[in-house]
């Protein structure tokens, strides 16, 4: 009795943790890439309070209070982003900032891209759901992906689709599949139910799935035959 019940307090102790150290991976990634950002102006701060204050500098200078710190630069900049992009003032600043960058042309097409991929996550594309079901990497097996844009096929005039596919559990990294617009799986999920899905591992998820197109099954069955 004592090996069974040392098993099963072990398992239930590896399945307790194994959510607990996800979600620990994720935050860590997330927090750690936004401390990295205000890390260099802490440095410079340290840096400036060694000269009037070498004690306290030596005191602030410990692995764990700059990541706080760094950390609460950034979500203080952030935030201060956010809100002067709220203001009038702050559009204009922006767009102006938007028109300087379209000048340089390798930056422009990193960060006209990048908020582009944003804008578009956030809105939901006329006539097209944003969350869908494709087949990768092979037939038969499916993946959640998000739709980024509608574009026709030179010749055949197909609509095909640019689906994003995250990975798990970081959904930062992922695979970019040009999908024809009829063999995708259209979802009611929203961006957050999707997220979900992807981050558990597929744990957090609705009882059901939503069927392929009657025209992928067709093409399914003849396949086969």
């Amino acid at each position: 009795m004592r090996p069974l019940r040392l098993k099963r307090y072990l398992l239930t102790g590896l399945l307790t943790f194994i959510p607990l150290w996800v979600t620990w991976l994720v935050f860590k990634f997330v927090l750690g890439m936004l401390a990295g950002i205000g890390a260099p102006l802490v440095g410079a701060l340290l840096n400036a309070l060694a000269l009037v204050a070498p004690h306290a500098a030596d005191t602030l200078n410990t692995e764990w209070l700059s990541f706080i710190i760094a950390l609460l630069i950034t979500l203080l900049a952030l935030y201060l982003l956010g809100w002067l992009a709220n203001r009038v003032i702050g559009q204009r600043f922006i767009n102006a900032f938007d028109g300087l960058l379209a000048r340089i042309p390798l930056v422009q097409t990193i960060y006209g891209g990048t908020k582009k991929l944003m804008a578009v996550l956030q809105n939901k594309p006329s006539g097209m759901q944003r969350v869908v079901l494709i087949d990768f990497p092979r037939r038969g097996m499916k993946v959640v992906g998000f739709v980024t844009r509608v574009m026709v096929e030179e010749g055949s005039g197909r609509e095909m689709a640019a689906v994003y596919i995250p990975t798990t559990p970081n959904p930062t990294g992922g695979y970019l599949e040009l999908v024809p617009v009829d063999e995708l799986t259209p979802t009611d999920w929203t961006m957050d139910q999707a997220m979900a899905f992807i981050i558990s591992g597929g744990a957090v998820a609705p009882d059901t799935l939503p069927a392929m197109p009657a025209a992928l099954r067709q093409d399914q069955r003849e396949d086969r035959a």
